[in-house]
């Protein structure tokens, strides 16, 4: 690899404060500053060269935004930044990593713009973008003082919260949930509400500092540092602050000269060594782009996984295991499957002898939860020796779409119980889930959880709804899996993959046949209860849509 460039940047006096236009020497106005400050920034777009995309300018005052949908725009599309498919094998344990790349270069270089075209590029729909922005360090009330000043250096490793850059993707390469900070540069503080992100197949984390931490180094798979000339930097940077961060084009020179210039020779441009690729001329480079996206497909095709498939062999012919507990087939539990089963049963009777085995159902299931010895005093004076919910808090989650139709009768007997909900649907071309949507209430590695799905054939969706509960830390012994019909295969599986988790149905079907359809089974369970049309071939929702 060719040395890299040095720095043309040179020193640059501050002019001095703005002063009217009219003759005089009197101070311009604040409103008149505001409005120079404006043509200073359309001036500044003038100056830099175009862009080949027509990407409009990035606008952003925070770091984050906490209400933004999972998606990406870019200019030839929209990519929905969901539908991961399984990041873990049959056993139920973390499979390979995710892909981590890592983008340096300094301020106003375009990381973020070469960042949006590698994704747009990749094509592949779980990706996170994660900024260095966001762990800026929390100022005290001085460094407060400084900041508003311009004499605050937001450009020193110093400023960043490594330990929380490096915990955070560390968590995300192994699936987890994580939360990240929401950074207002215009009050230079975090926000109190954080973003929380999932992990993917490929994480890009972009900042002028990502090469600056060893700790960081080695989470990285791929280094990549943006070389963009330092004149363009500098008109960038002023329109940016300018036009999106409401400061003067004294204040940003002055800044620029202080903190982001010295700390680019010292601290950045020295770390253009550790990239694997040095891109110059940042978006521009459609060539080192592409070879960048050609390394990326070559390094996701060795995580591809077959989950699915992998559990329809395994574990099979092997006695039920004891985590599972049956409601007892009584004459009542039986006469109600029979009606559910049944092909000829109306709508209204199907919803209301389900909604029956669903409150059986849930009720066993409490039954499991922990308990302990209390004693309260009754209303004739007289002590009384009971049990009492030994837990925190019970919060359901119900598998989409089928799932929520349990949702009421989880609500008819838990006072005050959370619910949270996961959308998992299969991908018709490779048959696997895919974990699409999904939310879920704060602290919940804290509760007992009811996981809540009206059918479970192979186990695939049940094994990755488990395996969302376990990123957020929810221990596997707190976490109920019920369902009102389960294939022994999904049995199985769930079991094997997830031996402390407490399986619990109102019956277990002996066999799946060729389109994973439990038989002899219910029929489509949310198309029956809803009134909705079949799906095409005739597939079950939960044993297609939802991969049971």
């Amino acid at each position: 690899m060719a040395a890299p460039p040095t720095s043309t940047d040179a020193p640059r006096k501050p002019p001095a404060p703005p002063m009217a236009g009219d003759g005089t020497d009197r101070p311009v106005a604040k409103s008149e500053a505001a409005g120079e400050d404006r043509s200073n920034a359309e001036a500044l777009d003038r100056l830099l060269p175009p862009v080949g995309t027509g990407r409009s300018p990035r606008k952003r005052t925070t770091s984050q935004c906490k209400s933004e949908p999972p998606l990406l725009r870019t200019s030839k599309r929209t990519i929905y930044t969901a539908g991961r498919p399984p990041w873990y094998n049959e056993h139920g344990a973390q499979s390979k990593e995710a892909f981590a790349i890592g983008l340096g270069g300094g301020s106003a270089s375009g990381k973020t713009t070469v960042a949006r075209m590698i994704i747009e590029a990749l094509d592949v729909p779980w990706v996170v973008l994660l900024s260095m922005d966001s762990f800026y360090k929390v100022l005290t009330r001085q460094q407060q003082e400084q900041a508003a000043r311009n004499n605050y250096n937001f450009d020193h490793p110093d400023a960043f919260d490594f330990d929380l850059i490096v915990s955070t993707l560390q968590k995300l390469k192994q699936g987890k949930s994580v939360q990240v900070p929401v950074y207002d540069f215009t009050t230079h503080s975090r926000k109190k509400d954080w973003k929380t992100l999932y992990g993917a197949n490929v994480i890009i984390f972009e900042g002028i500092m990502a090469f600056a931490d060893k700790a960081l180094l080695e989470l990285l798979d791929m280094k990549i540092f943006v070389d963009t000339d330092s004149d363009i930097r500098l008109v960038r940077r002023l329109r940016r602050d300018i036009s999106e961060r409401g400061r003067d084009i004294v204040g940003v020179i002055k800044q620029y000269n202080k903190f982001v210039k010295p700390a680019f020779d010292q601290y950045i441009q020295p770390t253009m060594r550790l990239a694997d690729i040095v891109v110059p001329r940042g978006s521009g480079n459609a060539v080192a782009i592409d070879l960048i996206v050609q390394h990326v497909h070559s390094q996701l095709e060795e995580r591809e996984l077959s989950v699915r498939a992998a559990l329809a062999s395994a574990h099979q012919c092997h006695p039920l295991p004891q985590t599972l507990s049956v409601l007892k087939s009584t004459p009542q539990v039986r006469g109600m499957h029979t009606i559910i089963r049944d092909k000829e049963t109306s709508r209204d009777e199907f919803i209301f002898y389900s909604k029956r085995l669903m409150r059986l159902l849930i009720e066993h299931a409490l039954s499991f939860l922990p308990f302990q010895d209390c004693v309260v005093q009754t209303p004739q004076g007289q002590d009384y020796a009971g049990k009492c919910y030994a837990g925190k808090q019970i919060t359901g989650v119900s598998i989409l779409r089928a799932g929520e139709t349990m949702e009421p009768a989880l609500r008819a007997v838990c006072k005050d119980v959370r619910i949270g909900t996961i959308l998992i649907q299969t991908n018709q071309l490779t048959g696997e889930p895919e974990l699409h949507y999904l939310r879920l209430p704060k602290d919940i590695s804290d509760d007992h959880v009811i996981l809540m799905d009206c059918t479970v054939s192979t186990g695939a969706a049940a094994m990755m709804a488990v395996r969302v509960l376990l990123d957020h830390d929810v221990p596997e012994d707190k976490i109920f899996l019920l369902s009102l019909l389960m294939a022994e295969m999904g049995v199985h599986s769930v079991a094997y993959a997830f031996p402390r988790v407490r399986i619990i149905t109102t019956a277990v079907d002996k066999r799946v046949n060729d389109l994973f359809r439990i038989i002899p089974g219910i029929g489509n369970f949310g198309d029956r209860y809803f009134g909705t049309d079949a799906v095409p071939d005739g597939s079950d929702e939960e044993e297609a849509a939802s991969v049971g």
